[in-house]
């Protein structure tokens, strides 16, 4: 029924969790950086990788225990937008984005 492709898949995770998740993994991401963005910043970022995060869910969580495929699409797909829109270096950001998610 609400499930991804494969021979071991669990259910997809809900809007909420995948909200939830992208949240606490910006959050993070932002306290290895050390730099100050503001809040409404970093609502926008979330709701950017949440966006990118619902767009990709089914291969997402076909990999979901590989940190460092997610991490590697994170950078792909994700940081650059980022990066610009919270105006920092998108080599930092990477950088602290892997420290805090695991990849």
């Amino acid at each position: 029924m609400n499930k991804a492709p494969g021979k071991h898949s669990s259910p997809l995770p809900t809007p909420r969790k995948i909200r939830r998740g992208c949240s606490k993994e910006l959050y993070r991401t932002v306290k290895r950086l050390g730099v100050y963005i503001p809040e409404e910043l970093i609502k926008e970022g979330e709701s950017l990788y949440y966006k990118k995060v619902i767009g990709n869910l089914l291969w997402i969580a076909e990999h979901t225990s590989n940190r460092k495929m997610l991490a590697d699409w994170w950078d792909e797909a994700v940081s650059g937008e980022l990066a610009e829109l919270w105006q920092i270096d998108r080599e930092s950001l990477s950088h602290a984005f892997r420290s805090a998610f695991g990849g």
